[in-house]
């Protein structure tokens, strides 16, 4: 009884009047855009290096496929478009760059409202979402790219005696490529983080996700249908890590929820 009091003290103290919650927001949001802006200089910077560095993919991608005979080439076919790519690719590493501190201000404004049970327990998630998020763009990076490329170069015809088809690529296509796969594959991979919070609030449970895994099977497959670029095999690439990554979330759910729903609804 005296606990529950406690926490109950601890929430009062915590509230503030509606001017006092605005200025902290405001304060909030100016180191927000702050983080970003600091980003935005420093990767349009070294926005040339970093799509060189995002080219990689596609260059073994080339050198496996055409064998050396023809080094790869980006175009682009508007005055200003390299640079609009530029603009975009230093936004995109901006937001990546300042997420830690984007992460903690919103962290920070919605901690005074909870109990201190309750930061303990989202302490976890917090450090996990953003530790995924980069799994997922490695995972576009090192597997998704050089396997999408190699089979679009693969669709060439460079040799005999027809007509030369060559793929020719421009710089804000491929651009496009990364970002949408990175941020639909960091966004999946955030899955676990979900049905956790999920499970410890009690709202699912492991053995429902057991039970509708064919539900989630179909949800998964319109999921990577919508966000991915329109070819079969980015889809299918990310429906199957999503769906991995579901079984996954079983074991996380059975962890975190709390003890006895399981084993009540099995029985």
């Amino acid at each position: 009884m005296a606990s529950i009091e406690d926490e109950d003290d601890e929430v009062e103290a915590s509230r503030a009047p509606l001017m006092e919650h605005l200025e902290e927001l405001r304060g909030r949001l100016i180191w927000a855009l702050a983080a970003v802006a600091v980003g935005f200089a420093v990767c349009f910077v070294f926005a040339e290096w970093i799509y060189n560095v995002l080219l990689v993919p596609f260059e073994e991608a080339a050198s496996r496929v055409r064998e050396g005979d023809l080094e790869l080439q980006l175009i682009f076919t508007a005055p200003l478009e390299f640079f609009f790519v530029k603009l975009k690719l230093a936004l995109f590493g901006a937001i990546a760059l300042a997420f830690p501190v984007l992460a903690y201000q919103v962290w920070a404004f919605v901690r005074p409202g909870l109990y201190k049970n309750e930061r303990l327990a989202f302490a976890p998630f917090l450090v996990a979402s953003p530790v995924l998020f980069a799994a997922g763009m490695a995972f576009v990076y090192y597997v998704i790219l050089p396997f999408v490329m190699g089979f679009a170069l693969g669709q060439e015809q460079t040799g005999g005696e027809g007509p030369q088809i060559q793929l020719l690529t421009r710089v804000s296509e491929y651009l496009n490529l990364v970002t949408t796969l990175a941020l639909a594959f960091g966004i999946s991979f955030q899955l676990p983080v979900l049905l956790s919070l999920l499970g410890k609030a009690g709202l699912v449970t492991s053995v429902q996700l057991v039970k509708f895994w064919k539900f989630a099977l179909v949800g998964i497959a319109a999921f990577a249908a919508f966000v991915t670029p329109p070819d079969p095999i980015s889809q299918i690439f990310l429906a199957a890590a999503m769906f991995g990554l579901y079984a996954l979330s079983i074991l996380a759910v059975r962890l975190v929820e709390p003890k006895g729903e399981g084993e009540e609804e099995t029985s």
